[in-house]
């Protein structure tokens, strides 16, 4: 006899984001929620268009496979944030959750990925990804940060995996994974003892002929630190660990506002609301 399929509980849900360029600002055709993801126009600054993630129900919980799909078509400026943290939960079943993330930018167009943290609750266990297609003269500023655990809290189990493919190629491709049952994940090589870790990745097709320099960022090593690395093509990744989640932002916040690409007459700061 054939094995009895497994049923997963829980929800499935793919949002849904369209920006594009049209007489000088950027309209959003497609803005479409769905599950647990309520999306809300912002007030736009100047040609770019702001939406915002609320969340409507608790997610993402044990089974959910969950996922949002965000395009910025030619020309178009897109921001994306959300309203509160991300909280993972342990859920019906013990199957694990996933959350997915697809971000196309076309030619000359930029899209901010901005939301705010993802805590892992104990007993949590979630599988994110993200997956950002780039063309040759595309703009990202993407940031991610991860709380393992709320206060007082053991941490949840999390793995990530993070691919940028520019033009086709790839830009970068690297995956973490935290928690128990991740091999060393709490040692001197990974978090060593902290509990927050997050990146901010910025492309531009400025830095092809002027790259960002290697910096670090922090003071004593308990109180967390951060480093900006340029990577082997027009982008610049920072990488940051550190106690809590306010240590982690003021880092990221921090190596942001060194970030300047270059104008005509002078250097423009990278705004990351």
């Amino acid at each position: 006899m054939p094995a009895p399929q497994r049923t997963v509980v829980g929800v499935r849900a793919t949002a849904r984001i369209t920006a594009t360029a049209r007489g000088g600002t950027t309209t959003l055709p497609v803005l479409d929620g769905d599950g647990p993801f309520e999306l809300r126009r912002l007030r736009s600054h100047g040609s770019e268009a702001r939406v915002c993630v609320v969340g409507a129900m608790s997610a993402p919980l044990g089974g959910d496979r969950l996922s949002i799909e965000a395009t910025a078509q030619q020309g178009a400026v897109l921001h994306i944030t959300s309203a509160a943290a991300t909280l993972a939960l342990r859920g019906p079943t013990s199957e694990h959750a996933t959350y997915d993330v697809h971000l196309t930018v076309g030619e000359h167009a930029q899209l901010h990925w901005l939301p705010k943290p993802l805590i892992c609750a104990g007993g949590s266990d979630l599988r994110q990804t993200w997956t950002v297609d780039l063309a040759p003269t595309a703009r990202l500023v993407l940031r991610e940060e991860q709380i393992l655990g709320r206060t007082g809290e053991s941490p949840g189990h999390v793995a990530t995996r993070l691919t940028v493919r520019r033009g086709g190629r790839t830009l970068l491709c690297q995956q973490a994974e935290y928690g128990p049952g991740a091999p060393g994940w709490d040692g001197p090589a990974v978090l060593a003892g902290h509990r927050a870790a997050g990146q901010l990745l910025i492309v531009d097709p400025v830095f092809e002929e002027t790259p960002l320099e290697v910096q670090l960022f922090g003071g004593a090593p308990e109180e967390g630190q951060a480093v900006l690395t340029p990577l082997a093509g027009p982008a610049a990744l920072v990488t940051a660990v550190a106690p809590d989640g306010l240590h982690l932002r003021r880092l990221l916040d921090t190596a942001q506002a060194t970030s300047r690409r270059p104008v005509p007459g002078g250097y423009e700061r990278v705004r990351v609301p």
